[in-house]
């Protein structure tokens, strides 16, 4: 009994120290302070309680939590049955404090007060709300502290202070309305509706105003949704509606878009795009197979697709494009307007997941046409560039990090083949093989600012990766053209080219025939480049001037063959030409003949030597009609010496 005595006085002494502390005023007086520290600490806000007042039935707690934001507590409340009645205040007028505490940004004002009575088995709270100015009431019912039932209407709630409340740019505004209600929010066992719908939207950007309202309508029942989605604008209208199941995901729905002007979306989707799009399809499956098919009218085509997700991610895709139309393609997507025609399109990829792609797609352009007066103005061509037209098509195979083409292009300027232009999607590096053909090089002359005949063909491979290296081969003037390009540097080899056939290519007068071997090489950024060359087998071909010189020199130059040199350095537009021609009785000579290729003037000499008598003349002036002095020496003596003189003027002139 003695020490159950002792027990008992300790526990009564126990229990009066309790009391004291926190049931008296002199106890609040001791736990406000200690709580108003632990408060600062957690929010690190020089919070203070500027009421603390605690006893056995009641409190009233007022919680400063800085000049602008306060929380008060008040009510009734009974330790032995357990239940309470508690009244409470939030006003929060400069959310932005907060910042910190919540771990995400806010800004704005927000105000709400209401009750909360019942015991620690069912409680009841309710209460009403000011939320970006609305008219806002809640009632929610707990169960052992887990919500089982909600009951909230929210009325005319302004969109942009809600987007401003979270941090958002406020590029919309609109009338918010919100009821819910929840008879059973146990997981798993829901039993609900949720109406959400917005009037008198409005929505700003750069381009347009944009008026809007929607509505949402869901049905949930145990672990199901149904419900009916719908947005009305005098840009877009969506609507969608069906069976969704969060947990685990199910979805069987219909959706259609239907969009006028998809600038209007750049805040959103964050594409700079622009035009009209419709679309309509299914989304149907799990998270571990989803398919969302559909059909669009995108660029004025006839569009089919069927899209695989697992996990939400991209794994299988299926298109069909028929009849797109290019142009308007271009205009979307804000690309200048370079050409014209009819794309289409099947595309079956097999495999898109962990980063490696499987698949074909096969593409067709039809009644393609460039837009040469864009292309004249943007590349700056002085002659305008000649109305174009093509189709292409293109056979594609994806398999891992390489896409391998098949291409073939015809246009009205040329045909390009290539069996295999492979692309690396890990180094961005680019090989093909090609082979083109020219059938009129006069239609370049946009390009070459030089009239030219006949046509001419080439192949070789193009490879780009650290370095750009092309390879060249064609036959072309009766000969071989074997070249080269490793970046910016260009080597040619030239055999066997027939200067007649040079000459009536180039539209020159065909004034002398030879073989032609040489080398070229040229730097294409430096601007800057040389020609080595040998002719062999050199002839004349018939002219009055010859004819002259045969009569009164008593050398026939038609049956004389001709060996030597020509040599040419460019820098720029300068070109300095050499040659060297001689046969067993006569020689042509000319050394460091000048052009400018810019200003098309030129300055040469020339010696032409028959019989030991040689012909000197001069060139100086524009390429077209240089001005011509010719030193005749002792033929000028002669009567044939202004008769020669002149058809030597017409031959060099021809020449050069």
């Amino acid at each position: 009994m003695k020490y159950l005595a002792w027990f008992g006085t300790v526990l009564v002494a126990l229990l009066a120290v309790v009391y004291v502390i926190v049931f008296t005023s002199f106890g609040n007086s001791i736990i406000g302070p200690i709580l108003e520290k632990e408060i600062q600490k957690q929010t690190k806000l020089e919070s203070k309680l500027s009421t603390f007042h605690l006893n056995m039935s009641d409190f009233d707690i007022v919680l400063e939590l800085d000049s602008n934001n306060s929380i008060s507590f008040n009510g009734k409340y009974s330790l032995f049955l357990q239940d309470f009645n508690i009244s409470y205040k939030l006003k929060i007028d400069n959310l932005q404090a907060l910042q910190n505490f919540v771990k995400v940004p806010v800004s704005g004002n927000f105000h709400t007060s209401g009750t909360v009575c019942g015991d620690l088995h069912l409680i009841d709270i309710a209460g009403v709300s000011d939320l970006a100015h609305s008219d806002t009431s809640y009632h929610v019912k707990l169960n052992d502290f887990h919500p089982v039932s909600i009951k909230a209407k929210v009325q005319k709630a302004q969109l942009a202070l809600l987007l401003h409340m979270i941090g958002e740019k406020a590029y919309a505004d609109a009338d918010v309305n919100l009821d819910i209600y929840f008879t059973d929010i146990t997981p798993h066992a829901m039993n609900g509706t949720i109406s959400l719908e917005t009037q008198k939207g409005k929505m700003a950007t750069k381009l347009v105003k944009t008026d809007f309202a929607m509505n949402l309508d869901a049905k949930l029942k145990g672990d199901d949704v149904d419900y009916t989605y719908i947005l009305s604008s005098n840009l877009a209208n969506i609507t969608s509606s069906g069976k969704i199941m969060p947990e685990p995901f199910k979805a069987d729905a219909k959706y259609a878009l239907n969009i006028q002007e998809l600038a209007v979306l750049k805040p959103l989707l964050g594409a700079d795009i622009r035009g009209a799009l419709r679309i309509e399809g299914k989304i149907k499956g799990d998270k571990s197979h989803l398919v969302i098919d559909g059909q669009s009218d995108l660029a004025s085509s006839d569009t089919i697709f069927e899209a695989v997700l697992k996990e939400f991610k991209p794994d299988k895709i299926k298109a069909n494009i028929k009849n797109m139309q290019i142009s308007k393609l271009l205009y979307m997507s804000k690309q200048p307007h370079y050409t014209d025609g009819v794309l289409f399109l099947d595309a079956d990829i097999s495999e898109m997941s962990g980063g490696s792609l499987q698949g074909i797609v096969n593409t067709n352009v039809k009644n393609g046409l460039l837009d040469s007066q864009y292309i004249t103005q943007t590349y700056g061509f002085t002659s305008p560039m000649p109305t174009t037209t093509f189709h292409s098509t293109a056979h594609t195979v994806l398999s891992g990090d390489i896409v391998d083409t098949k291409l073939a292009l015809e246009s009205s300027l040329l045909k390009f083949d290539s069996n295999r232009v492979r692309f690396n999607l890990k180094d961005g590096s680019l090989k093909s093989d090609y082979k083109i053909q020219i059938s009129s090089l006069d239609k370049l002359y946009f390009l070459t600012q030089r009239h030219m005949r006949g046509g001419i063909s080439a192949e070789g491979e193009f490879q780009k990766a650290k370095d750009l290296d092309l390879s060249v081969r064609s036959k072309v003037a009766g000969g071989d053209i074997d070249a080269t390009l490793h970046n910016d540097d260009f080597r040619a080899d030239l055999h066997s080219l027939q200067t007649l056939d040079i000459l009536n290519i180039l539209i020159y007068p065909e004034v002398f025939k030879s073989t032609l071997d040489g080398k070229l090489s040229y730097n294409l950024m430096q601007q800057k480049g040389t020609l080595q060359a040998h002719l062999t087998d050199g002839k004349f071909v018939k002219s009055q001037m010859l004819d002259l010189v045969k009569q009164y020199v008593k050398v026939d130059m038609y049956i004389e063959k001709f060996e030597g040199e020509l040599s040419a350095a460019s820098n720029k537009e300068n070109i300095v030409a050499s040659l060297d021609l001689k046969s067993n009785t006569s020689s042509i000579t000319t050394k460091d003949a000048k052009l400018n290729s810019k200003t098309k003037q030129m300055d040469a000499t020339v010696t032409l030597v028959a019989n030991k008598s040689p012909i000197t003349a001069t060139l100086r002036g524009e390429v077209t009609s240089p001005k011509i002095s010719i030193d005749l020496e002792k033929l000028m003596k002669s009567q044939a010496g202004e008769a020669i003189q002149q058809e030597v003027g017409k031959l060099l002139q021809k020449l050069f």
